[in-house]
């Protein structure tokens, strides 16, 4: 089995769980256990000041920042963010991951930018995303910097899905270089 942490997960059109219609999940975990990842274009309504006094006593909130929904299993808050020294685990270059609540409180205290912070994450059980990518129910693509930190205002979804067509096509039909503008041709 190949690991498919540091990919993204594109919810292709037939997959049924509307938990993950037209969703980009970023994988941070795979293995033989399963895998656990989240996801990155569901913004919410709440903000951190929202919930800021579960992350801090003393303090009032620094930032205004959105709570994105990282899927439909309860957990910890957690951070994507681009700071080296409060990285619990390395995703991509320039992608980190932190759980512990110094990490993230410190995280949002510096203004250090750019970080999304999530409630929730989305598991896989032993095998189970593997028969989900053998259905064709999510198609996969590299992550990088740019995919997780993309504008909140991009269709991330229809984005990633245009690299992964492009790629597909380019591959099948032995295309090797493509004009950035085609109409010049």
């Amino acid at each position: 089995m190949k690991s498919l942490a540091g990919n993204l997960l594109i919810a292709s059109p037939f997959l049924g769980d509307q938990n993950f219609n037209k969703s980009v999940v970023l994988i941070i975990q795979h293995g033989e256990e399963g895998a656990f990842g989240l996801v990155l274009n569901r913004p919410t309504n709440f903000r951190m000041a929202d919930i800021w006094d579960i992350v801090s006593d003393d303090e009032p909130c620094p930032t205004n920042a959105v709570i994105h929904y990282g899927g439909p299993v309860e957990g910890p808050l957690m951070a994507l963010h681009t700071k080296r020294s409060r990285s619990e685990h390395d995703i991509v270059a320039g992608v980190h991951f932190a759980t512990s609540k110094e990490n993230i409180q410190e995280l949002l205290r510096g203004n250090n930018r750019p970080v999304r912070i999530f409630s929730g994450y989305s598991g896989w059980g032993q095998e189970q995303l593997d028969a989900e990518l053998q259905e064709g129910a999510w198609l996969t693509y590299p992550a990088s910097r740019k995919f997780v930190f993309a504008n909140e205002e991009t269709d991330l979804w229809k984005l990633v899905a245009k690299h992964v067509a492009n790629e597909v096509v380019m591959q099948k039909l032995n295309i090797k270089n493509v004009p950035p503008d085609a109409s010049l041709n």
